[in-house]
Formats: C-alpha cells, structure tokens, sequence
C-alpha cells in the first residue's frame, strides 16, 4: 500500500521521464568512413579506461561532448566514459579511481595529470516491486532532486540533454551510435533537446543556459520548439542552487564565446536575476560598452591559451553595479573611500545570494576595484608604491577598460602607459608637473610640541615628497 501511494505521488512529478519513454529509438550505426574519427583522437587514459572495461565483458563508450566536438573538428576538453558497470565494478577495475557524487554516483578514473569521467547508464524509475527508493524525485517545479537509476544504452542515451550530446563512440570498432539523429542535427548545425522541452526544462532548468553556451560556441541554432518555452520558463533558475548557477556561469564565461553568449542571454530572457548587472547595464550605453569590450578581450584571451582570473571576470561584470551604488552613497553625504567600500559590500553581499561566488574570489574582486581610486593619483610616491602592489597588473587592466569604454578619460591610460614603459628615472621626471599634497605637512606637524617649529624649513623639506 506504501510502495503504491509513493509510486502515485512520486509518477506525478516526474512527467519527464514518460515523456521520454515515448520517444521513437531508431539506432543508426555511423561507420568510421562517415565520420572519421580514429582511436588514437582519443586520450590514451580515456581509451585505456573504455578498453579496459570492455576486455572486463562490460559496453563501454567515448560519450557526449567529446564526441560532438570532435565531429566538428575541435579539440575536446575532455574525454568521459559511459558503461553498464556499477561504480562499484568500475572501481574495482582502477586501483587509480574514486567513486564521487549523490545525486547521480560516478567514479573518477585517474591517469597520471589526467582525469576521466565514468558514468553507469542511466534509466527511468523502477516498477513498485524495484527499489522504491532509487525513485526519481523532483521538487514542485519539476526540478530532480535525486536521480540514481541506473538502466540500459537505450535508456541512458534518451535520458541526456541534447541530441549532439548523445552519440556514444566505440574506440574498438571505431563506429558511432546514435539514437536519436544527433549525428544529423551536429551536420545541420541545430541544437535540439530531448523529448518535451518544457518537461525537460523543468526537469533541470539549467539546461536553458546550458543550450545558449553551446549553441554560442559551436555556431549552432536553437531549434525552434526547443527555444519556445525559454523565455516563459526563465524565473525557473531562481530554483537552482547558487553554486550550480556560478559553475554554469563560469563556463559561460570562460567559454571563449562570452560575448555572444551574454548577447543571447539577454535575448532569450535569461539574464534577469542571475547577475544585477545584466537587468540594468546592458541598457545604458556605458555600461553596455564597457561589458562588450571587456568579455570581447576575454574570449580573445581564452581563444589565445592565455590565462583568465574569473575573479577578474566578476569584477568586470559587477563595476558598474558597484559604481552607481558608490555614487549614490556619495550623493547621501558620504566620504569618497568609505562609499566605495561600502558599496563593494553591499553588491558582493547580493551575489552571494544569487550565484554563491566562492569567498577565495572576494579579495580579487575586492583589491581590484579598491585599487582604481589609486590610478587618479599620479604624484609624490604614489605611483611607485601603487606599481609594487601584488594585483597591480589585473587593476592595470582594469583601468584601461575604463579609460577604454569612456568612463575615464583615455589621458589618464596613455599616462600610465608612459610611466610603465619608462625607466625609474625617466619615471621621475612623469612626476615634474605634479604638485605635492601640502596637506601632509600640516599631518606631520602635529607631531612637534611648538606650533613654532611646525613651520620650520628643516619641516617643510622633510615632508616635500607627498
């Protein structure tokens, strides 16, 4: 009677996987003079890890990614693996090897530097005599919550995002299985989700940002009836945990596509909540400048090898956030340093609601925008001190982003550029034209018990450096 009432309650919120249940299989069987990819394209750790179960008597295959690039001519990031085995088979098979996760258990398959990724195919709930409680369970969105079924090739092929995902590679026969035409949607350029958009949205509604990523990077389309229900069901990502938006949103953005990817964000409704900065900067001609220049020299960087702090990134993207609050602050009565740090507070504060940036990013963030008060004083030893500052370069950078959008006056970023490329003597003489701050010397003088002395030359050539 138990097992019944769960199975009732548990089939109502899990339309998904009846959903997918209909889909019509028709397994095409791509042979290498179709599509071209040898074994030796694959990393010896990933191909050892595949051969090495299928001499074990399990199916085991390149799966998802790896192969949807590699059909289009890129270089995969990384190689992962899906097998029948268990993860306590697999682990068993790897004296190298950790089984990790909850919601879905997978082992980590070690090679010297080199990791891979080992799945057990997934499958749809058990009937009530099975184990009820490897039941998929989802919360009153639709959103699964535990998801630890293990099925068959089939099964696990229908249960995957998209149909360029999909593919499963056979190292040994060098042929590519394919379920469901993903091989026919990577030719046609076409991003297509699996099943019932809306249940499979709901499902998991990351994979709305997850469809505008990789159509952004692989110059794919979103199909039509998968991009219908996007804008509709956006407000559905104010239910993902904070840390799965920020791993999200770190892959968006250092995706070598950012730009393109923030375009389509904002395009497709999806920006809204995720960073403040996109509800409002985007609409303002400075801001929006700003952003566009910033995430263009981004993805060149990444496009390059070169490397990016995604602390520098969130610092980019959060500025102009951080400046109408400071300058709003300003406006109520408070000091220039103080509004500023006040406003770094409050703005990161929001974040950590939103996106759960990790704190080890907050003093990069922090230091960055500190710093840019700092650029504005060019006399005394200020600049010689603000130059040995560890982040100096990244608030450089960030600076001439600045000066480069409009926010500041470009004068300022050619000076610095001068002051860097020169000498520490040529340096000196940047420094002719400025005047000291003759503040200080009143400072300095409340140190000496005669108001007299205070005036004194030997004082005033003392304190003459500012």
């Amino acid at each position: 009677m138990i097992r019944k009432f769960l199975r009732k309650v548990f089939s109502r919120k899990a339309p998904a996987s009846e959903s997918n249940a209909k889909l019509k299989l028709n397994l095409s069987i791509i042979p290498f003079k179709h599509h071209g990819i040898r074994r030796n394209q694959i990393t010896p750790c990933a191909l050892k890890t595949a051969t090495t179960l299928q001499q074990a008597g399990f199916s085991a295959f390149i799966v998802g990614g790896a192969v949807r690039d590699l059909l289009l001519g890129l270089t995969p990031k990384d190689f992962d693996v899906a097998t029948n085995a268990t993860p306590e088979q697999v682990y068993q098979l790897f004296r190298r090897s950790r089984i990790i996760g909850r919601r879905f258990r997978l082992v980590h398959v070690m090679c010297g530097a080199e990791t891979v990724e080992v799945s057990t195919f997934r499958g749809n709930s058990p009937d009530e005599e099975n184990n009820h409680a490897s039941i998929q369970q989802t919360d009153q969105h639709g959103r699964l919550l535990h998801d630890n079924v293990f099925g068959s090739q089939e099964e696990d092929a229908v249960r995957r995002d998209f149909t360029v995902n999909a593919l499963f590679y056979d190292p040994a026969k060098e042929e590519i299985l394919d379920y469901l035409n993903g091989y026919e949607d990577i030719k046609a350029k076409k991003m297509r989700i699996i099943g019932d958009p809306i249940q499979r949205f709901r499902e998991d509604p990351v994979r709305m940002l997850r469809a505008v990523r990789l159509a952004s990077k692989l110059d794919m389309q979103i199909e039509a009836e998968t991009a219908k229900p996007i804008g509709d069901l956006a407000p559905l990502l104010q239910n993902v945990p904070p840390s799965r938006l920020f791993d999200e949103m770190l892959k968006l953005l250092l995706s070598g596509y950012a730009l393109a990817c923030v375009v389509e964000l904002r395009a497709r409704g999806l920006h809204h909540g995720l960073l403040p900065m996109l509800d409002v900067i985007l609409e303002q001609p400075l801001g929006e400048r700003f952003i566009t220049i910033a995430l263009k020299n981004t993805d060149a960087r990444i496009r390059q090898d070169k490397p990016v702090s995604p602390g520098f990134l969130f610092a980019i993207l959060l500025w102009h956030e951080v400046l109408s609050t400071w300058d709003s602050l300003q406006a109520a009565g408070e000091k220039p340093l103080p509004a500023l740090f006040k406003a770094m507070d409050q703005i990161l504060a929001i974040q950590h609601k939103k996106l759960a940036i990790p704190r080890r990013f907050d003093a990069i963030i922090q230091e960055i925008w500190a710093m840019q008060p700092r650029f504005e004083a060019r006399s005394g030893r200020k600049p010689f001190r603000l130059i040995t500052h560890p982040r100096f370069r990244a608030a450089y950078d960030f600076m001439l982003l600045r000066c480069e959008s409009g926010e500041l006056n470009m004068e300022l970023g050619e000076w610095w550029k001068s002051f860097l490329s020169a000498d520490n003597e040529e340096r000196e003489k940047f420094l002719l034209n400025q005047t000291s701050p003759k503040k200080r010397k009143r400072k300095r003088s409340r140190k000496k018990s005669s108001p007299s002395l205070a005036d004194s030359p030997e004082d005033s050539t003392q304190n003459g450096e500012g």
